[in-house]
């Protein structure tokens, strides 16, 4: 048969409440032909052998549709559909009246059940898969310069234990350790490749999330790509300056005739260099996702993520203990006269990390009313090689260091959720019953050398006649000669919580949730002494309450919340003399807001203030190596968050952070000043782009955006002068930035083709966590994509 004589099928489809769907699987049962709605909704199938289908439609979290259907030769057949939210689940779908494409997508994650954004006393912020494809994201570190208030400290060291990028959230440092809501460590930067979408969320949230995996800032939350209906699938090359050679491949298929079996596979290969002379990075990713339904109530998946990363040292550089911006005669990271392309290494320090995680997840549905959610994950990392940094020294020298480490560490969860929706006093209800086990056991070992970590010093403004002596070999040798040192750490927290969210009226919604944690700390063990010490065990409550007014019904809500936090803090020495067990240190938040969604989702906004007071802080007492328990931070601040697309094409991001943080009642060095750890105190983020939609380029867009951020301190202390006994604060500061982005990209239904810019001004920047790790300069890259 000719192709003239092959049939289309085009359509589109609708949620219930009028809503175009995106992202949703339309297939012909019982055949490998299908293809998932776009922005708008519209789906299009060609190429159809004329007979009898039934044509399947289905999104996660809402009702499945089947229709047989008829289709002659040459016939272009139009079917529209309308599917119904069931339950309001929805975790995997995006749905967008229009084509919104950067705003929030619902999620199910944030509080451990299905509530709408609007319904939802917390903020939280969204970076989209649709955001990260504009942008060319490679990594997660990337994608997150899109969160309101979220400042990058430094990058992935790759070493075991706490080698994930560190960030600074509402004033505190925060990690990326969460994968669909449960333990998903990664101790180098998280490949894209397999990201449907991150999730920012705001201020402390041990209450359903636990202390060991949040901080009193908030979290972040991976969400991965899972396997749909229909086969199809991505493959693309990207190349760029510094040697950029990347190769990704998103493929997706059902696995037998009824579709109940689904396997999709995402994996990456990425090879570069760094701007310097010396430093690269090679990595290799695997992802694969596997989801079977048993039958109507009962859907299994497996997922997994492999990888093996290559990666040589950041330029770290700090201010050495005991030294003061004054005596560096230092005062600012534009003071250091250094050519910022010079490594000052002979070679390339790599360490290695390898990390394998596996989750499993069983959901059942126990009645109409109620589900059951049972997942266990395990993440294994482990990492090998040195690691270098440099120590200030004053008169333009510098000391070079490093040190060796070999570790392995596994993080073991298994958490169990029960879901429920009923009604009480003619109320509605939803419930949330659950609970986890957490158990972390870590094994590393640590290389010094001769002289603990000093290798040599060097001249950063001059030649160097030895410049080449600091390198892999040398310090290997060195290695050989100097100590090392083991230890194996084990703890395990045993949890329970409660939660509820009440519709007092259609518009007025009350929340409130409790949280048990039991916390066992086995302690440290060394091997070569036979000894163990600070094994201790602690019981910790958090609750957590929220309120929403929904001044006009799914549209305009006005919100607040109360949030809990804490931090086992265990056995230390107090002024006292004595070993005691202090208590858990508590964060607190107060927040109230807006949240709007409105012109059928072309305008999606949030616009808080935040409240969080830390007490109990431990801190070094009046007498040598011991400590108090009497501290207390307070962060306040503003953060804004708009998304729009007021006319077809026309997308953007804008976000505002302003946060003002300060320590009371601690050391004196520091007392009633910023932490250096707290991140600007203001900081923007944004990203417009515009597609064109009806001419013959239809496809054919560009971007451009970037990120600035305020002054920051590597230095912010106290400094008393013992000779004249005066007391002067003296800093250290990363100065102010604005960098600049653009993209440009040519999308067709078959492939897609970009390029991207990045510091598009060649600014010279600095980010840090009390260091200074200057920034890549310009950056140019190209991809390809052919889409099947």
């Amino acid at each position: 048969m000719s192709a003239q004589e092959k049939a289309t099928i085009k359509g589109q489809i609708s949620l219930s409440n009028n809503e175009a769907a995106d992202n949703v699987s339309v297939v012909l049962k019982g055949t490998k032909i299908g293809t998932v709605t776009d922005n708008l909704g519209f789906y299009e199938i060609k190429n159809i052998t004329p007979g009898n289908y039934t044509i399947r439609i289905s999104a996660v979290g809402h009702s499945s549709k089947e229709e047989n259907i008829n289709v002659n030769e040459g016939e272009v057949l139009t079917k529209n559909f309308t599917i119904i939210n069931n339950s309001e689940q929805l975790e995997e779908i995006f749905v967008k009246g229009n084509a919104n494409k950067y705003t929030k997508s619902e999620s199910s994650y944030v509080s451990k059940m299905s509530i709408k954004n609007l319904e939802n006393s917390q903020v939280y912020s969204v970076v989209t898969k649709d955001l990260m494809k504009d942008q060319l994201v490679v990594n997660q570190d990337e994608a997150l310069k899109n969160v309101p208030g979220l400042y990058q400290l430094w990058s992935s060291t790759g070493r075991v234990g706490d080698g994930g990028s560190y960030f600074s959230m509402r004033g505190f440092v925060t990690q990326s350790l969460l994968r669909n809501g449960i333990a998903g460590k990664i101790t180098n930067n998280v490949d894209a490749s397999n990201l449907e979408r991150l999730e920012s969320i705001k201020g402390p949230s041990a209450t359903l999330f636990g202390s060991l995996l949040t901080s009193y800032g908030g979290l972040i939350n991976r969400v991965t790509k899972k396997p749909t209906e229909q086969f199809g699938g991505e493959i693309s090359y990207q190349s760029g300056s510094y040697g950029l050679n990347r190769l990704t491949a998103d493929v997706n298929t059902s696995l037998n005739d009824d579709d109940t079996a689904l396997l999709r596979i995402n994996a990456a290969y990425n090879n570069a260099n760094t701007f310097q002379d010396y430093g690269h990075t090679r990595s290799y990713f695997f992802a694969p996702s596997f989801s079977y339904k048993v039958n109507d109530k009962l859907t299994i998946s497996i997922d997994a993520e492999l990888s093996n990363v290559d990666a040589s040292s950041m330029p770290l550089i700090y201010i050495p203990f005991g030294a003061t911006p004054d005596l560096l005669g230092l005062h600012d990271a534009k003071d250091i006269k250094m050519n910022w392309k010079r490594s000052f290494t002979g070679g390339e320090f790599m360490m290695n990390t390898k990390t394998s995680n596996i989750f499993a997840q069983a959901d059942y549905t126990m009645s109409d009313n109620w589900k059951s959610q049972t997942v266990l994950s395990t993440s294994t990392n482990q990492s090998e090689g040195p690691q270098t940094w440099f120590y200030l020294l004053g008169n333009n020298k510098m000391s070079r260091n490093v040190w060796n480490i070999d570790g392995r560490d596994n993080i073991l969860e298994f958490q169990q959720n029960f879901n429920g929706e009923f009604d009480l006093f003619g109320m509605k209800n939803r419930a949330l019953i659950g609970g986890d086990i957490y158990r972390l056991e870590s094994k590393t070992g640590y290389g010094y050398l001769p002289t603990f970590f000093l290798f040599d010093e060097v001249d950063y403004t001059a030649a160097n006649a030895n410049y080449y002596d600091f390198n892999p070999k040398a310090a290997e040798a060195r290695f050989a000669q100097g100590t090392s040192y083991k230890a194996i750490t084990t703890l395990t927290t045993y949890s329970a919580y409660v939660a509820d969210v009440v519709n007092v009226t259609d518009k007025l919604i009350l929340s409130a949730a409790l949280r048990f944690d039991h916390f066992q700390n086995d302690g440290t063990f060394d091997p070569a002494a036979n000894t163990q010490a600070g094994d201790y065990s602690q019981n910790a409550l958090s609750p957590k309450f929220g309120l929403v007014y929904q001044i006009v019904k799914d549209q305009v809500s006005i919100f607040g919340n109360y949030q809990n936090s804490f931090k086992n803090v265990g056995y230390l020495m107090t002024t006292g003399g004595t070993i005691e067990a202090f208590d858990p240190e508590k964060a607190n938040q107060f927040e109230a807001g807006v949240k709007l969604n409105a012109f059928q989702n072309k305008l999606s906004a949030t616009l808080s203030y935040y409240n969080i007071e830390v007490k109990d802080i431990v801190r070094t007492g009046p007498v040598a190596n011991t400590n108090v328990q009497d501290g207390n931070q307070t962060s306040k601040g503003f953060e804004a968050e708009i998304t729009a697309n007021p006319v077809s094409g026309l997308n953007f991001i804008f976000g505002y952070a302003f946060n003002n943080s300060k320590l009371n009642e601690a050391n004196p060095e520091v007392n009633g000043l910023r932490p250096e750890t707290a991140g600007p105190e203001n900081l923007i983020n944004y990203w417009i782009s515009y597609s064109l939609q009806t001419s013959k380029l239809k496809g054919l867009g560009f971007g451009f955006g970037g990120n600035f951020a305020d002054k920051t301190y590597a230095f912010n202390r106290n400094v008393t002068d013992t000779a004249t006994n005066t007391t002067t604060t003296q800093t250290f500061t990363l100065p102010s930035y604005a960098v600049v982005n653009a993209a440009l990209y040519y999308d067709q239904p078959k492939y897609r083709l970009s390029l991207k810019v990045n510091n598009l001004t060649n600014e010279l920047y600095f980010n840090g966590y009390t260091t200074i790790n200057v920034q890549s300069p310009r950056v140019f890259m190209g991809s390809v994509a052919y889409k099947f």
